[in-house]
């Protein structure tokens, strides 16, 4: 899409780029689905999925880092996330 009085591009957000520990982590080989559950819905695949991942730790800091507020990452829950900030 282009903008009316300039002739570029139109974008709507920066592009980020994927952090390089994704392309080995084991969610990346699974699917999203295990990640990020329907509320009330068990969590217990992913954390197991997540314990048996080289990654887990640069995932939770991306998470942490990044204010993730949704799913399983680095084998934590949002409630396990948030606790873990309250300190």
């Amino acid at each position: 899409m282009y903008s009316n009085h300039t002739l570029r591009p139109v974008t709507s957000a920066p592009v980020t780029p994927v952090p390089s520990w994704q392309d080995e982590a084991l969610c990346a080989q699974t699917g999203a689905d295990f990640f990020f559950p329907e509320p009330g819905s068990s969590v217990r695949e992913a954390k197991s999925i997540c314990g048996r991942c080289e990654m887990r730790s640069a995932c939770l800091e991306y998470a942490l880092d990044n204010d993730e507020r949704f799913g399983v990452w680095g084998g934590l829950s949002e409630k396990e996330r948030l606790q873990l900030r309250r300190g």
